[in-house]
């Protein structure tokens, strides 16, 4: 049965720490807010335990996981740095500790489990008090994909951790709601910076730091294909139902009043709920800015399955800033389907 501990999310009890601590040297699983979203971890240097990652999630072999760091000078352990330790430095100064993950070259030390067997590793530095006190207690880099099911709308609190992994992990910590409520960006060092999943973190602010960030040239990987990033596969932050996703609000009146026969959800932002009245609909009303809208993504996705919901309308938003990570989320969750008008 999973232990559920509730901890401050401020002030890390140093027992309850501690004995999470103890799961994950003991080759456990132990669930842990950040400030994107809850993950997953096991000793990421231990790839038995890894495994375990895997196997609870019922994730793909082929899609690496995220060591998380106690501190920026943990990178050259895992990592190697050669030929690009000045932009490491520039970019841990203004954004690590926080929510930005680099892809490096790996060390040997790191277990091919954690790197889907390829060459490189992706490692960050959370900026949750939670997360940074148990990787020092653990005294090991941890591995760290979200914590759920796999292809699932990520989890943001410990109760959506328990709906999808109680009985599969032994441990939760309760460190309350994920600030930034999407994961982190991924920023590829491998050659020329480029940007494999936005995130937390903008690109505008990477660019305004090192100069221009590439797109990469094949973002929709297929799962048996091993990838260079979590978070590069068509399916994947998907509710149960369907999601609808418009290119805008334009014709929203106009697509809810065709589904309104079907169950039908709508997770939109105050201003477009506006433009459907009066429809016999469930609605998830995300707020009225970017941070609040990412806050409440997957909170909302999962309240609408709850709500029976066989169809879930949505619409992308500006691509700019955190919108950019809103629309990777919407778009996968819809299975890479706009529907154009």
């Amino acid at each position: 049965m999973t232990q559920h501990l509730v901890i401050s999310a401020f002030q890390p009890e140093p027992a309850l720490i501690l004995e999470a601590a103890r799961v994950i040297s003991a080759g456990g699983l132990v669930a842990f807010p950040t400030e994107t979203v809850y993950g997953l971890g096991a000793n990421g240097l231990d790839a038995v335990a890894v495994q375990k990652i895997f196997i609870a999630k019922k994730r793909p072999s082929s899609d690496p996981l995220i060591l998380h760091l106690e501190d920026v000078t943990q990178f050259s352990s895992v990592a190697a740095l050669a030929g690009v330790e000045h932009l490491i430095e520039r970019l841990a100064k203004a954004f690590m500790p926080g929510a930005l993950t680099l892809v490096l070259p790996k060390q040997k030390i790191v277990p091919l489990e954690v790197t889907a067997g390829g060459s490189s590793v992706a490692a960050r530095v959370p900026a949750h008090p939670v997360a940074a006190a148990l990787i020092k207690a653990s005294g090991v880099p941890i591995a760290a994909p979200s914590a759920n099911l796999f292809s699932r709308p990520s989890p943001t609190t410990a109760d959506m951790v328990l709906e999808d992994l109680t009985g599969r992990i032994d441990l939760v910590l309760d460190g309350g709601s994920a600030h930034i409520g999407v994961e982190s960006t991924v920023l590829s060092l491998l050659g020329a910076p480029t940007l494999l999943r936005p995130g937390g973190v903008a690109l505008e602010d990477i660019e305004a730091l090192i100069g221009e960030v590439l797109l990469p040239h094949e973002a929709i990987l297929e799962a048996n294909t091993a990838q260079p990033s979590p978070g590069m596969l068509l399916k994947h932050y998907s509710p149960k139902a369907k999601l609808l996703l418009l290119e805008n609000s334009e014709h929203l009146l106009e697509v809810a009043k065709i589904y309104q026969h079907e169950k039908l959800g709508l997770l939109l932002p105050n201003s477009s709920l506006e433009l459907v009245p009066d429809m016999k609909v469930e609605r998830f009303d995300l707020g009225s800015d970017f941070p609040s809208i990412a806050t409440r993504l997957f909170a909302g996705m999962r309240s609408l399955d709850k709500a029976g919901c066989t169809h879930i309308l949505a619409h992308q938003f500006t691509s700019s800033g955190l919108g950019r990570a809103l629309n990777d989320r919407l778009f996968r969750a819809a299975e890479g389907q706009i529907l154009k008008y």
